[in-house]
C-alpha cells in the first residue's frame, strides 16, 4: 500500500469525479448539474439487528460507491480489521494491540492468552456492582449505599455517563444515584458533593496510570471530605473503588485491594466502556442489562467482520466522511440526537473521534496531504433545529451530519414522538433537496450529506451495538487515511507546560523563561485575585 491515501488509484479516482460532479465554492457544498441527474442509490440502508443505518442521503451513486469500495480494497481494510481481532500491535508509536473487542466476545472466542483474567475480572466486576445495587454492599457505618459519585475524565467519563444517562434501570429495587465528576475545576466537585452523606456516598476513581492529574485531584479531595466528615480513617475502605493499571498507586491511596479493577494496556480510554470501567453502568442496569450491552456490541462486531464493504454499515461510515471531508469541502459534522436520552452522543463521539484520529502526521511519520478527522459536533433534537440549523441549511462552510433516533419511546406521549420523528426525517429531506425559492433570502442550496440512524428502542444491546458502530468506523477512518487512531500524544505538550504555571500561581514567582504573554497573563490574575 502506497504511503499516503491520495496516491492510491481509487482516490484519483474520486478526485476525477469530485470534479465532475460535487465542487466546494466559497466554502459551500455544491453539486453540479451532471450530479444531480445522476441519482444517489436508494437502496445504502444497512440492517445490523436493531439498527438501521441509511446512506441514501449521502448522494453516493453506483460509480462513486465502486470508487469507494475499491479505495477500501486498496486500503487492506478488510486485513487490518482481522489483524485488530487478532490482536496484533496496530497501535505502532506505543506497541500496543487494540482488543476492547475482546471483552464484549463471548468467552470461547476470546484470544486464548487473556480469556481466563477477561472472565475472571469481568464477573468480580458485576458481583461487586449487584452488591452496590442490592445493597449487599454498605457504608462503614452499615448504612445502605444512595449515591455512587463516578470520578474520571476523557474516556473514562464521557462514555459511561451517555450509557448512564440514556438508560433506564430495570424494574425493582432502585440502585444508587449515579453523579459524575470529570472537571478539575471546584465548583464541580462542589455541585457533585452537595446534599450528599458520607456514610451513604460511594466514589469510583477511574484512572488507568492512577496518576491523571485531574482525577486524582479529584479523588483527593472526595477522599478528605469523607476523611473530615466521619473522622475515621478506617472509612475509605469502604466508600471507594479504583479502576486501574496501577494498582500499588491505588491501595497506597488508601483503596481495598478487593475493590481495584483492573485496566489492560490493549483498551484505550475512549474504547473502555466495556471494562470495569462501565462499573456505573453496571450498576444502574444490573447484570443482565451490562450483558446485553456487551451483546449488542458483539453483534456489530460480528456484522463488521463479515458484511462485504459495500453493506457494512462502520465501512461506508467512514467511507462517507471521509468522501465529505476531503472531496466535498465538509470541514465538521454534527450529530444530531434526536432522543433526548442521547444528548450525549456528541459530547461522547467528539472525543471518539476527534482524539482518535484528529492527526496530522501518518503512520509512516510523515505529514498527511489529506484531511483527516472533522470538527465533531452536534446536540439534543429538536432544540437544535432552534439554534444551530439555521447554518446547515444556509450557511457558508459545508456541514455534514448524523442524525439518530428512536422508533419506539419509552414513555406513551404518542404524539409528542410522532412530532420528534416527523423533524427528523423532514430535516434530513430538507437538507438533502433544498429549495429553490424565488427569494434569495429563503433559497437553500440542499445537498447537505446526511446519515440517518434508527434504533427500534433505547435498549442496552441497540446502545451497544450504535456504540461499537461509532468506534468501528474510527477505526477504518484511521485505516482509510493512514494515521494511528489510538494515541493521543497531541494533548501531552499542554500537560508538561501546566505544573510551572501552577508553581507561579502558588508563590507568585514567575521564572525568566516563562513565556511573555504567560507572564503577562499572570501579573493580570496577580492583581486582581481576591485576597478572601
Amino acid at each position: 500500500m502506497p504511503s499516503g491515501p491520495e496516491k492510491l488509484p481509487s482516490w484519483r479516482r474520486l478526485a476525477k469525479l469530485a470534479e465532475g460532479g460535487v465542487a466546494s465554492e466559497g466554502g459551500r457544498l455544491a453539486l453540479s448539474r451532471t450530479a444531480r441527474r445522476a441519482a444517489p442509490e436508494r437502496s445504502l440502508g444497512v440492517r445490523v439487528g436493531p439498527l438501521l443505518v441509511e446512506f441514501s442521503r449521502q448522494g453516493i451513486n453506483k460509480e462513486t460507491l465502486a470508487a469507494l469500495v475499491e479505495l477500501a480494497q486498496e486500503s487492506e481494510l478488510p486485513d487490518a480489521v482481522e489483524a485488530q481481532f487478532r490482536g496484533d500491535r496496530i497501535n505502532t508509536t506505543e506497541d500496543r494491540a487494540v482488543l476492547h473487542t475482546a471483552l464484549r466476545t463471548p468467552a470461547h472466542e476470546r484470544p486464548a492468552s487473556d480469556a481466563d483474567a477477561i472472565e475472571r475480572e469481568q464477573r468480580r466486576m458485576l458481583d461487586f456492582a449487584e452488591a452496590l445495587r442490592l445493597g449487599e454492599r454498605v457504608g462503614h457505618t452499615g448504612r445502605l449505599i444512595r449515591t455512587l459519585v463516578h470520578i474520571g475524565i476523557g474516556g473514562s467519563y464521557l462514555g459511561p455517563r451517555l450509557v448512564c444517562e440514556a438508560l433506564a434501570s430495570p424494574p425493582g429495587r432502585r440502585p444508587p444515584d449515579i453523579r459524575f465528576l470529570a472537571n478539575v475545576d471546584g465548583h464541580a466537585i462542589a455541585r457533585s458533593l452537595a446534599g450528599l452523606d458520607p456514610e451513604t456516598t460511594f466514589f469510583a476513581v477511574v484512572s488507568k496510570s492512577f496518576g491523571t492529574e485531574e482525577t486524582l485531584a479529584n479523588a483527593a479531595a472526595a477522599r478528605s471530605w469523607l476523611l473530615e466528615r466521619t473522622l475515621q480513617p478506617a472509612a475509605l475502605a469502604h466508600h471507594f473503588a479504583a479502576i486501574t493499571a496501577n494498582v500499588a498507586a491505588a491501595r497506597e491511596f488508601g483503596i481495598a485491594r478487593d475493590a481495584c479493577f483492573p485496566m489492560w494496556d490493549w483498551v484505550g480510554g475512549r474504547f473502555s466502556v466495556w471494562s470495569a470501567v462501565g462499573l456505573p453502568l453496571a450498576v444502574r442496569i444490573g447484570r443482565q442489562g451490562f450483558a446485553d450491552f456487551l451483546g449488542g456490541a458483539h453483534r456489530m462486531d460480528r456484522h463488521f467482520r463479515s458484511a462485504p464493504v459495500e453493506r457494512n454499515a462502520p465501512m461506508l461510515l467512514a467511507l462517507a466522511g471521509l468522501l465529505n471531508a476531503n472531496f466535498r469541502g465538509a470541514s465538521s459534522h454534527a450529530v444530531l440526537a434526536y432522543d433526548m436520552r442521547l444528548r450525549r452522543l456528541p459530547d461522547y463521539l467528539q472525543q471518539l473521534e476527534m482524539e482518535s484520529n484528529g492527526k496530522s502526521v501518518r503512520t509512516d511519520g510523515e505529514a498527511s496531504a489529506v484531511h483527516t478527522a472533522p470538527v465533531i459536533w452536534g446536540g439534543e433534537e429538536t432544540n437544535g433545529q432552534h439554534a444551530f440549523h439555521q447554518l446547515l441549511h444556509q450557511g457558508t462552510r459545508a456541514v455534514s451530519a448524523d442524525l439518530v433516533a428512536v422508533v419506539n419511546p419509552a414513555h406513551r406521549h404518542a404524539e409528542q414522538h410522532e412530532r420528534l420523528l416527523a423533524h427528523c426525517l423532514a430535516q434530513g429531506e430538507a437538507l438533502e433537496r433544498g429549495d429553490n425559492a424565488e427569494d434569495p433570502h429563503r433559497r437553500t442550496p440542499g445537498n447537505r450529506p446526511t446519515t440517518t440512524i434508527l434504533l427500534d428502542e433505547l435498549t442496552p444491546h441497540a446502545l451497544g451495538a450504535l456504540l461499537a458502530l461509532y468506534e468501528h468506523k474510527v477505526f477504518c477512518a484511521g485505516r482509510l487515511l493512514q494515521v494511528n487512531s489510538f494515541d493521543q500524544w497531541g494533548v501531552e505538550l499542554g500537560k508538561r507546560l501546566a505544573p510551572p504555571v501552577k508553581q507561579a500561581l502558588a508563590t507568585g514567582v514567575v521564572q525568566p523563561e516563562t513565556d511573555p504573554t504567560t507572564a503577562a497573563l499572570l501579573d493580570a490574575i496577580r492583581a486582581r485575585r481576591s485576597r478572601k
